[in-house]
């Protein structure tokens, strides 16, 4: 009852995953429509449900643009796990503020790097020049896609991807 099920708007635009349990309190209330059923059935003692895959609300919800959340996972996940300063893919990651806190540096996607431990002691609390030090890649905060954000779930649930497309 615990499987991810793609929760759509009612003009088809992903808006996020819950579990199956609460797809199928959507479903029974009227609230959702199934789309996709690749999953089985739940039995009750009454009645037989069908376990939904995707599922797609039957009114429109208006909500802002979403936005990837600043957090030490997506900083790794977005410099791939590779140290910004020498491109290692050391087991022992840490963040680095390209411009040191104390210098005036901000907690944002802009000043945040992932860095090996040896490359971030180098560095300490200095800029980039004063290190002699530069960037693999310019920085940026990532694209919140509907890919970059139900990755994690596409491995075991390859139908989901016609839906993702596009948004």
């Amino acid at each position: 009852m615990n499987a991810p099920v793609l929760v759509l708007n009612a003009n088809f635009e992903p808006l996020n995953v819950c579990s199956t349990r609460r797809a199928v309190g959507l479903l029974v209330a009227g609230r959702a429509e199934m789309l996709l059923n690749g999953r089985g059935y739940v039995r009750t003692v009454r009645l037989t449900y069908p376990r939904p895959s995707i599922i797609r609300l039957g009114h429109m919800i208006k909500r802002p643009r979403p936005r990837v959340r600043l957090t030490k996972r997506e900083i790794f996940r977005r410099d791939a796990y590779t140290c910004q300063y020498c491109g290692g893919r050391s087991g022992r990651l840490t963040i680095d503020h390209v411009v040191p806190r104390h210098r005036g540096g901000d907690h944002s996607w802009s000043n945040l790097v992932t860095a090996c431990a040896s490359c971030n002691l180098r560095k300490g609390g200095r800029t980039l020049a004063e290190a002699h030090m530069v960037l693999m890649r310019p920085i940026t905060e990532p694209h919140a896609s509907a890919h970059y954000l139900f990755a994690s779930h596409l491995g075991s649930n390859q139908e989901w991807v016609p839906y993702l497309e596009g948004w």
